[in-house]
């Protein structure tokens, strides 16, 4: 499912998913904060929390700590992600007007220390390279999952492709649910989602939503990167650990594979 964001976001929370409200069966919280400049928040809640800066400048103030975090492009920057188990206060103050973070929650009774991620901290990889005649090649960062956040019930990451080339290729699928969040550069530009049969056109701001067992490759259009934060939910006994590629299409992976018009 697409939920297409038509205006820019309001400032303050723009809710997207609730765990108990629409679209429970991602079985998280998902929204967008957008910050004035000089704007303060103040959250405290009884869920797992994930704040990842996307754009812009704030200072993230949490137990004992605080420290300035600055992000001047999502595209080629890496992310500074804060996260905090159940009732840990964060404080989050702006400091340059349009700052925006992806905001994630969900329930989860296990403790687990409060850690800022900085972009030296996330697993930055290039995939695809050598395969594909390169039209599969993209940026992979991911921020944490079961290698260094065992307690989270939460993946998260984020994606980049280049102009005109695929993401999430070959087509893949797990159990658990999970959510993309757009952004373009530039901001006009468009790519393509498939949520197993469906297809949408998906442009800046957008968000869909993968329920668990459909697949989702994505492209982007020629002249414009795609970047995309994702976020998987793990299940009750049943955590994310790697998807299930469909078989038919795996060949492609193989450096040595012929693509037409290759003889």
């Amino acid at each position: 499912m697409r939920i297409r964001q038509q205006s820019q976001f309001e400032y303050g929370y723009n809710s997207i998913t609730e765990v108990d409200g629409k679209h429970s069966d991602m079985l998280m919280d998902f929204g967008v904060l957008r910050l004035d400049a000089d704007q303060e928040i103040v959250n405290r809640d009884s869920k797992e929390r994930a704040f990842v800066l996307v754009t812009g400048e704030v200072e993230f103030e949490w137990e004992n700590s605080k420290v300035v975090a600055k992000r001047a492009s999502c595209f080629d920057e890496g992310p500074w992600c804060l996260h905090v188990p159940a009732d840990v206060s964060v404080r989050i103050s702006n400091f340059k007007r349009g700052t925006e973070l992806s905001v994630h929650k969900t329930a989860n009774d296990k403790w687990f220390a409060a850690r800022l991620f900085t972009p030296k901290d996330c697993r930055i990889e290039q995939r695809g390279t050598d395969t594909m005649k390169e039209m599969g090649t993209r940026i992979a960062r991911t921020i944490f999952d079961k290698s260094n956040r065992e307690n989270s019930n939460f993946v998260l990451g984020e994606g980049v492709g280049f102009p005109g080339r695929w993401l999430s290729y070959p087509p893949h699928h797990h159990p658990q649910p999970e959510i993309y969040f757009y952004k373009f550069n530039i901001e006009n530009g468009f790519g393509y989602s498939e949520v197993g049969e469906d297809v949408f056109k998906v442009r800046n701001n957008d968000t869909v939503l993968f329920p668990p067992g459909m697949t989702h490759p994505q492209v982007t259009a020629p002249g414009y990167a795609m970047y995309y934060v994702w976020v998987i939910r793990h299940l009750d006994n049943l955590p994310y650990i790697s998807p299930t590629f469909l078989p038919e299409y795996t060949w492609v992976m193989n450096k040595d594979a012929l693509i037409w018009p290759d003889k």
